[in-house]
Parts: structure tokens; sequence; C-alpha cells
């Protein structure tokens, strides 16, 4: 029997007897399912039930939680049952569909149990505890269902439409991850009354070149100031078919547009709640579009892009993209205080990507493949030797360079490892000019 478990906190009680007693039911499920993962004997069909039973279980956990919101008449109930409706509707169909064609092999059930888990716990740290008050929504400003469903085919007809591409939705709580090599665009809006209207465009880079040069007849496979015209012009595009099919934007006249590095976008986007916040797969790269109703306009930092300063802005934009050819780490820790310990220490000389969680994690890298990972072993629920499991199982994924931080190092935790062939193990009591060296040593080799 694997002593693997997904372990279970008072943290995560909300107070709410039939929501907690759910909770850890389905806790309870998923340790059932990870023992029988661990041991082939129990064959395919005892996993495909036990999957099978725990999709039921949520989805019947998720309905009376809704009947239970709607009781207390929680003001938050649909956006919540929003959140909802995107697991049961999109998420678990993807992982069933992956499991299926991999026959449930271990590493699918790995990957089913570890994204069920970091979405679970996710979830009720935030959006059930913001039931009871515990905590705050991040997606309580959400347009409504009918306007959400709209902007996301509007998008994906304008993204067919202008680029002949066939988007398909990924998220629609889009957090502001990095994925790949990215240009960050925004535009502000304002009203005659004050109002602020934020607007934000995040484009692959490559999806660029591939698109806004497609267009303009160039064989370049980099983007130049050309391509990043077009794509600024486009965007205004994008936002005159948003205002024309949500009326109550057309009030808003263009006050600031700015190109932003990832620092400055992210510091901006997550100051406030998004009321749209989408992320797409275009097949050609990922494209993201959030839109914030902002009470004062956030200072980026940049310079407002003018006629008269466009094309020089642009070129010093490129110049400082092209430019930063660190190499890129994860960093994996579910403590805050480590996370930025670590990032002040390694950021002057590496692009540090912070994760809290092994799902945050295994996000992440999908959106954009770091170069080493730096992975807590000891992190809750899903621990380091998991994560690592699932980023071997991930095809595209398996061979990046992963580094264990440990508190303690033992014969034991080094066995259970070895066959995932980690890069190495530092221990976090180590020195920080120790660390740093050790990770700047395993560049160099």
């Amino acid at each position: 029997m694997s002593n693997r478990q997904f372990k279970w906190q008072d943290r995560y009680e909300i107070g709410v007897e039939i929501i907690d007693r759910e909770h850890k039911k389905l806790f309870s499920i998923m340790n059932k399912l990870l023992a029988y993962s661990d041991h082939e004997s129990k064959g395919q069909w005892v996993c495909q039930e036990g999957i099978k039973y725990f999709k039921e279980h949520a989805m019947k956990h998720f309905a009376e939680e809704e009947v239970y919101m709607a009781t207390i008449g929680y003001a938050g109930y649909e956006t919540h049952r929003h959140l909802h409706d995107y697991f049961r509707k999109h998420t678990i169909p993807e992982i069933e569909a992956e499991l299926s064609q991999t026959n449930y092999s271990q590493d699918s059930i790995q990957h089913f149990l570890g994204v069920c888990a970091g979405w679970l716990i996710a979830h009720t740290l935030t959006e059930d505890r913001a039931i009871t008050g515990k905590a705050a929504s991040k997606w309580d400003h959400l347009l409504p269902d009918d306007e959400q469903a709209a902007m996301k085919q509007l998008i994906i007809q304008l993204l067919d439409e202008l680029f002949q591409l066939n988007a398909r939705i990924l998220s629609n709580s889009y957090n502001g991850e990095r994925f790949g090599k990215g240009v960050y665009y925004r535009l502000v809006y304002t009203s005659s009354n004050k109002k602020i209207w934020e607007n934000y465009f995040v484009f692959e880079e490559k999806l660029l070149v591939s698109t806004a040069g497609k267009l303009l007849g160039s064989s370049s496979d980099t983007l130049n100031v050309m391509m990043m015209n077009a794509t600024r012009y486009i965007a205004r595009q994008f936002m005159e078919r948003i205002r024309a099919h949500f009326g109550d934007s057309g009030e808003f006249e263009l006050k600031e547009e700015n190109l932003l590095t990832y620092e400055a976008f992210q510091k901006l986007y997550n100051r406030q709640n998004p009321q749209c916040s989408l992320l797409f797969d275009t097949g050609e790269g990922y494209f993201a579009y959030g839109a914030i109703a902002a009470g004062r306009k956030g200072e980026s930092g940049a310079a407002a892009i003018r006629a008269e300063n466009a094309t020089s802005e642009i070129k010093k934009y490129l110049n400082n993209s092209h430019k930063d050819c660190r190499k890129k780490i994860l960093l994996v820790d579910d403590s805050s205080v480590i996370r930025q310990s670590i990032t002040m220490l390694l950021d002057k000389d590496y692009e540090v990507t912070a994760a809290k969680s092994g799902f945050s994690a295994i996000r992440c890298m999908s959106l954009d493949r770091p170069d080493l990972v730096l992975l807590d072993y000891e992190m809750p629920v899903c621990d380091g030797a998991q994560v690592l499991e699932m980023i071997r199982a991930e095809e595209d994924l398996a061979d990046t360079p992963v580094i264990f931080l440990s508190g303690t190092l033992n014969k034991e935790k080094l066995a259970k490892t070895a066959a995932l062939n980690p890069s190495g193990y530092l221990l976090k009591s180590m020195k920080p000019e120790e660390l740093k060296h050790s990770v700047d040593s395993f560049f160099r080799k």
C-alpha cells in the first residue's frame, strides 16, 4: 500500500457541516483511487468505476452546495455556480477523454487526481470560504453567464474572421499566468463620468509572427515594428466590435495605450477582480483577453503610446524583450515567504515564475515551459514526488529538469524519487549564496 495520500487540513473547513462533510468525502474517494492506481493488479475496471463514483459524488455535492447558497440568499450564487459549471462541463470531460485515450494508465489517473485535488483545494480556500464571508471571491465581478458566453463566441468569431484561426476556449478564469514569449498590450478607456475600463490583450509572440506576419506578407520569423503596429490596430478593431456588441460600453473613449512588461501586466491585472478573463488556444499560440472596470486607472510605469512616439516605443519594447534571454525557472512552493525570498535571490539573473501548488505548476509549465523547476518536496495534498510524476507523465514536459527543495533529506526520500530522475536536491536551510551558487552551477553544466 502506498504511503502517499491527499491530506485533509483544518483550514479547508468553512464551518458549514453539509459542505465540509462532502469535501472530506471527496478527499477520501481520491485517496482510495490513489491507492488503487498504485497497484496494477487492481485493474482498469476498478479505477474506471472509482473515477465514475468520484465524478457522480462531485456533481451531487455541487448541486447540494448550490441549493445551500440559494437557501441563504448568497449574493455570489451565480458566479459560484458558473465556476461549478465550467468544472463539470469542461475540465472533467477533458481529463476523462485523456483517461479513455490512455486506457486508464497510472500516469493519466495521477493527472486526473492532481487536477481534481488542485481545483478542489483552490475552490475551497477561496470561493467556498467566501460563502461564509471568510474570504473574498476573485471572480465576483465577472459578467453574467449569458454575456460571458457571448464574449467567448465573439472573440472566437473575430479570431476566425481576422486570422482564419480555429480557436478554442481553455479557461474562463485566466489568472495572468505567463505563457511563452508574450506581448502584453493595454487599452484604457474613460467615460464622461470618470469611469475607467481597462482592456488587456496577451499574445504569444509566435502567434503574432504567424498571423500578423502572414497578413503583411512577411517571411520574418521575428516580431518587428510593422507586425506590432498591425497588431495594435487589430486589437482596436476587437474593441470596436466588443463595444458594438455590448452597448453599455459605447460611452467610453480611448484614453491610453501601453505595451507592458510581464511584471507590469501581472501587477496591474491582479490588483482588481476582472469582469472578463479568457484564455484561448488558437492552434498557432495562446491568446488571452481580460477586462476590468476600475475605480481608478492603474499606473503601469510604461510610456503612453501616441502617434508621435509609437515607432520609438515599439522599437524600445522589442529591443528589451529580445535582450531578455535569461534562463526560465519555475519555483513551486506553498510558502509565500519561501517563494518571495528565493525569487528575490534569483530574479536578477533568471526569469523566475512562482507557483504555490502542483496544479498551478503544471498549468504554468503547459503555458510556458521553464528551463528548470525548483520543486518543494513537502507540499500538502500533492507532495513534490506526486507533482514530478505528473510532469514526467506529460510528453511535452517529461524531460524538464527538476531540482527538489526540501527541509530535510533522508534515504527513504531519495529512494522514493530516484526513478523519477530529479536533477538534484537542495536544502532550504542552505545559505542564500550557496543556493544561488548551486543553481548557477546547474546551468553552467
